[in-house]
Formats: structure tokens, sequence, C-alpha cells
């Protein structure tokens, strides 16, 4: 048996670098064959294929519809060999008006809608060119640019559009490759237009001027632009950045003082089912509280009304919020990473993308033009050979019967060319009668007087540059005004600083905070004033029944010093017995709860440890943003944290357990933010029974059995801080307490 032998050359080589050599070959492929679009034409392949193939099957904007089925089974066997689904896909896309700015398909059927619903099957719909798509390939037959073979070399395709429209930057482009990606933005064309023929005029202009001319995208769906000029500008200069697009949105009044909010407009790429879904579920969550329902009215027209949950909503903070939590506002991203002239991959700022469409039209005049003078060329040459033969017919026809070679004969006799010979012969009977001399001479002047101006828009090169300004004009007036042209897309102002509380996101609901002696804590629903019948664990009972609010920040003072802060949200569920404080908090074994209370902001308290030592601080200090709380009063040896009321009035009235009232100025009393403080009442040997703060000039009231006693004469016992005092009035209560 004789060994196989082997076909071709068999070579050893690593692994590595067979990967490396595949992988990079597969990634160039996906980079310029597949994702990235071309700065002249701003096209990928499959839609360059997919409009060639649209304009050979002549579905003209003047012209009826076909199949798409037809169109999509073109493409594929001709011009991309890939599959039918993704070439659909691409047809739909170029058609939808909420996909594509200035879409380049028009369809009939059903092609999808903003809803995100998918267009019915190729087999239903039909499709031809838009306007738009025509600019991009006008010129196609006059030698504008080159062609290469397809996949199988049966047919040519263009390697780039002429594209007298510019595609690139007005319907925008999006892709992923191997290892970069692209996303371009839609703007307008008028816009842009503007920009281009600034730029022909000043081929040395700033960026900026350009901008001023170019102020941001304009998307089909609309929406407000919120991003900051400086920050539009940057990405612009430098070909990356963001851009901020918010919801377009209204205030209608209603009757009885209440209204609703109607958005008209939402952003880009945002399918409208899936954010009305997005907005019910967070609203299901109760994570909207200031949102009461959402419907959705849309038509042909996009009408989402949401209601809110009452007439003191402020219409701004509810959007705030929406904007936060829902695709009301996206981030579209700028990266403009093209295929220039020559295939290679690069990011380019606005001017240079602008400045590469400008190169590609100067190209393309410059082609069309010589193609036309080839062509007035060779009709002047049929032109000179039919005026021979018309001064000269009977010859001419004597020749064509007689003669056995009447083109050789006519070619020495006449002195005629090949192609005027050939000509002449070719000429239809009917034609002669049309052969008359002055029309021959009135064509050939015509075709003359375009020679003459078509060599001199040639050769000078300022000419050319105006030649292409009006072509924009003619651009810019067809296409930048009207229903298509119009900017759709707001420039609003960047967003301020909106503080969206967390109260904002949490629903807000009436409850009653109970603490027991054993340090369990709940939350009852609404504010309960019949505390008798509420339960405790056996041996446990109320220390402390708080009326607050969801929103509100519950504040616990503990005798060790600290501040904790808990969301009203988040106490435990009235159901029970509620559940352990120190389960919520990390507060220390021998630290007991002095007092709770809601959050105020703005408020200042007054702080004291049994001891007779405090200070004032402002109640905003005093928040912990952690399980472990925060240290505010520092105590001395054997003291306890004992009192925290609101520093509401200009007297402090203190009592101590040695039963010694004094009566002090409030402003005597230093505002910090953490320490011991000073020393508020003297005592040889005892504690701070009470302190109260009031105003001096209503006098100093305390309860006497049903009725309430005051004091109005204080004068007895004001003094300084750090005073001892004296006895109080007569009648004060056994207890030493203010109340």
């Amino acid at each position: 048996m004789t060994d196989p032998v082997p076909v071709g050359e068999i070579r050893e080589t690593p692994l590595t670098e067979c990967l490396g050599e595949r992988y990079l070959a597969y990634a160039m492929s996906t980079i310029v064959s597949r994702s990235l679009p071309d700065v002249r034409d701003g096209l990928k392949p499959v839609h360059r294929r997919l409009l060639y193939a649209m304009r050979q099957l002549k579905l003209d904007p003047e012209g009826g519809f076909k199949k798409c089925a037809r169109v999509v089974g073109d493409v594929i066997g001709k011009y991309h060999p890939h599959g039918d689904v993704a070439v659909y896909d691409t047809l739909v896309r170029l058609a939808q008006d909420f996909a594509v700015r200035y879409p380049l398909v028009e369809g009939q059927g059903n092609f999808g809608n903003i809803d995100g619903d998918n267009a019915a099957a190729m087999r239903y719909t039909e499709a031809k060119l838009t306007a738009v798509a025509a600019a991009l390939m006008d010129g196609l037959d006059e030698d504008a640019v080159d062609y290469r073979a397809t996949y199988d070399g049966t047919e040519e395709e263009p390697v780039v559009m002429p594209s007298a429209f510019p595609n690139l930057l007005a319907n925008g482009s999006t892709g992923i490759a191997v290892g970069m990606a692209t996303s371009i933005p839609p703007h307008n064309v008028g816009e842009i237009c503007d920009a281009l023929g600034h730029l022909i005029r000043e081929p040395e202009c700033s960026i900026d001027a350009l901008i001023s001319l170019m102020p941001g995208p304009d998307f089909p769906t609309g929406g407000v632009l919120v991003e900051t000029r400086e920050a539009v500008a940057e990405s612009y200069r430098t070909g990356r950045g963001a851009f901020r697009l918010r919801a377009k949105w209204q205030r209608d009044p209603l009757s009885h003082g209440m209204y609703q909010i109607v958005i008209t407009q939402i952003p880009y790429q945002v399918q409208k089912s899936k954010l009305i879904e997005k907005i019910a579920e967070l609203l299901n969550e109760k994570k909207l509280p200031l949102l009461a329902d959402i419907r959705d009215e849309s038509a042909e027209d996009v009408r989402i009304v949401l209601e809110p949950r009452n007439r003191t909503v402020e219409a701004e903070l509810l959007m705030e919020q929406l904007f936060r939590q829902t695709d009301l506002e996206i981030r579209f991203g700028l990266n403009m990473n093209v295929l220039d002239k020559d295939a290679i991959p690069r990011v380019m700022n606005l001017k240079e993308v602008l400045r590469a469409f400008l190169d590609h039209r100067m190209v393309v005049l410059e082609r069309r033009t010589r193609h036309r003078l080839e062509k007035i060329a060779k009709r002047l040459e049929v032109l000179e050979g039919y005026l021979v033969a018309y001064l000269n017919l009977d010859e001419v026809i004597r020749i064509i019967r007689e003669e056995d070679e009447p083109k050789t004969f006519m070619m020495t006799a006449f002195g005629l060319t090949d192609n005027q010979a050939e000509a002449i012969l070719n000429m239809r009977l009917r034609s002669l009668r049309k052969l008359e001399e002055f029309e021959i001479r009135k064509e050939h002047d015509l075709l003359s007087a375009e020679k003459g101006s078509l060599e001199a828009l040639l050769a000078d090169e300022g000419l050319r540059w105006t030649t292409i300004a009006a072509q924009i004009a003619e651009t810019r007036k067809k296409f930048g005004s009207g229903l298509l042209g119009d900017r759709r897309t707001e420039l609003g102002d960047a967003p301020s600083a909106v503080i969206v509380p967390m109260e904002a996101y949490i629903e807000r609901e009436p409850i009653t905070v109970i603490l027991s002696e054993k340090g369990w804590i709940r939350a009852l629903k609404g504010h309960s004033d019949q505390l008798d019948t509420i339960k405790f664990k056996e041996g446990d009972q109320l220390k402390f029944a708080i009326k607050a609010e969801t929103t509100d920040k519950i504040l616990f003072f503990a005798t060790d010093g600290r501040f904790y802060t808990i969301g009203g949200d988040k106490m435990p569920s009235g159901r029970g017995f509620g559940e352990p404080l120190r389960l919520m908090i990390d507060m220390a074994n021998d630290a007991d709860i002095a007092h709770v209370f809601p959050h105020k902001p703005g408020r200042k308290l007054l702080l004291s440890s049994n001891g007779a030592r405090g200070f004032v601080v402002e109640e905003n200090e005093v928040l912990a943003q952690t399980k472990s709380g925060k240290m505010v009063l520092n105590l001395g040896d054997g003291e306890k944290a004992a009192f925290c009321l609101p520093a509401e009035g200009n007297a402090v009235a203190i009592m101590g357990d040695n039963r010694k009232l004094l009566v002090f100025m409030t402003e005597e009393i230093p505002v910090m933010a953490r320490g011991r403080g000073v020393i508020l009442q003297k005592y040889r040997d005892g504690h701070v029974a009470d302190i109260k703060v009031f105003n001096l000039a209503d006098g100093l009231s305390w309860p006497s059995g049903e009725r309430t006693r005051t004091e109005p004469d204080l004068t007895a016992w004001v003094g300084k801080r750090a005073s001892v005092g004296r006895l109080p009035p007569n009648g004060f209560p056994r207890s030493n307490k203010f109340s």
C-alpha cells in the first residue's frame, strides 16, 4: 500500500500565530465590511447594497412599489450573501420615520411602530426609494465613483455612493465592531448644509464657528436636548462625548386646581410600550409616590398622560423623579469612529467629518465633469459626421447602395473617422428628414459651449467650490425645510441641580411609632390616640408613642450621647409586637433610649446630661448615616444623656432634683456640633430633674391638677447660667417636672 500523496504545502505553525492571523482577518472584515460607516456617504456595506439593488430594480421615488421579498432576494442573491432576516431588518429600519431622521426607503404596509412591534413579513410589505436615497445615488451612471466586483464576480457594485446628501451626520450611525464601535446621532440637514457652506467660504474656520451653525443633534422622535453648551462643544471638538436627551412634556390644567402631565415626545430609540411598563412597575412597587396613574392615549402621535398624586405635587419634581428612574431621560453617546476614504478607521471631529464630505463631493464633481466631457466629445464627433453626410447626402446614399464596403469608402472619400462612418451607417431612413444643417449646427454650438464651461470648471478650483456650494444650497432647499426638514429636537438649557429629597421616593402615609420599655419597636398605620388597646409582650409596656409620617426620619437620642436615624418607611409593621430596636441600630449594651422624635430640618435642639452640662446643636448636624449612630454629647464619669428638646424660646428653666429652680436666657448657651457643653445649673450634690425652653414674656407654666398654672413674674428666679437657683413658686409639682 503506497503512502498518500500530500496535496499542497504543509507547514507547521504555532497555534497562537494562527489564531492571531485569523482573528485579525475577522476583525478587519467586521470593521470594514460590516460595522463602521464610510465617512463619505455614511453607509455600511449592507445599506449601500440594499439601495443599489433597489435602484437596479427601478424602484425610483416617482415609480411604483415592489414586494420587499423581491428586493431582499436580489440583495442576498447578487450583492450581500447573508441572511434574509438581517437584510429585511435593515430595509425596515431605513423606512421607519421614528428610527431614521431622513428615511431612505418608503414603505407600504406594516413596518413596525414606536412601541417596538415588528414589521409584517417581507411577503406582505412593499417598498421603493425616497428622494433622499435618490440624491445619495445621483451620479452613479456618470462615473462618479468606482465600482468593484460582487462576491461572485458576476456583477458590479459601487464602492461608495456619490452622496449629494450628507447622510452620515443627517441620519447618524451606530455599530459595534471588534475592539471599536461607532455612535453618531442624527442631525438637522439644514444646519449641516449651513455648516458646509461656511466651511467652503472659510476653510480655516474654527470648530466653534461650525458648532454655532450645528448646535446639536436632531433626533427623529424629537425630545429636548438638555446638555450644556460647553459639553456639546467639547464632544464635537474631540469626536467623543454624550448628549443628554429628555422627553418633551407639558402641564395641562384641569378643574378644581388639578392638572395632568402630557408627554408628547420620548427620547430616541426608546420603545414606548416598555417605557410605560417600567413606569407602571415602579408605580406598583410604590417607588413613585408622587404619581397616581399613567395612561397611554397615543394614536399616530405620542401622548402619555401622567396623573399626580394630588394638586400640591410639583410637576417639575415629579418629572425629575421620572427622569432619574426611567428612560424618559437617556444619554446618547457620540463616537465619530468612521472609515476614511482609504478605508482606515479613525475618530474624527466635526470639522474633519464635514471636510471629508466636501472633499468627496469635489472628487465626484471632477469625475462627473470629465465623464460629461467625454460624452460631449463623442457627440460632437458624430454631429460633425452628420454634417458631412447632410452636405453630401446623395453621394452617401449612392455609396451605401452601390459600394461593397461603404464604411471604408466613406472614410476615404469624406475623411470621416470610424465612429462617424458607423453613426451614418446606423442611421435609420426616417432620420433623414431630420437631418437638417440648422439643427445639427444648433446642437453642435450648444455642446461646444457646454464643453467650454466644463473645461473652465476643471481648470478653476474656486469655480468648482462655487458649484459645490450651489449643490449644497439646493440640497438645503429640497430637504432642509418643511415637515421633513424642520428641527424636531428642542435645544433646552441644562437642568439645574434639582435636589429630589429621598422623601419623594417614599409614599407619604401617617404612622404612629411605638417603642416599648424593653426596646421593641413598630409602626402603626395612622395617627392613633387610643394607646390603651396596644398589646405588648408580658412584662413590657409603652415607653414612647410618636406621631410621624413614612417620609420622616425618626431620631433616637440614647443615654450614651449618640443619635441614631431610621427612616419612617423602614419601621417594622404594626402587626405583632414589632422587632427589637437593637437589630436596627448598633447601640451599646449599657445604653438606653432617652428621647424619640421625628426630624424637622432647620430646628435647633438643647441637649443636656443628667449632670446639667449641655449645649445647643443644629438638628441637621445630628443625623446619622450609619447604624452605629453619631456621637454628639460627650459625657463625664457617671453621667448619662438625659434631655433633648427643641430650643424654641428665649429662656430656659431648669429644675434640679434638689428642688432648686433657675431661669436664664437661651443666648447664654453656646451652639456646638459636638462636645460636653457648659454648666447649666450648679449642684452641690444632685442631678437635673427637668428642663423647659419657653418665652420669658409668656411666663412659666406647669400643670396643677386638671388646670395649668402660669407664673408671669419670674424676676426672683432669673439669673445667670450655672447659678444654683432657688425654691420654685408655691404650688409647683412635687415631682419637680414642668409637664
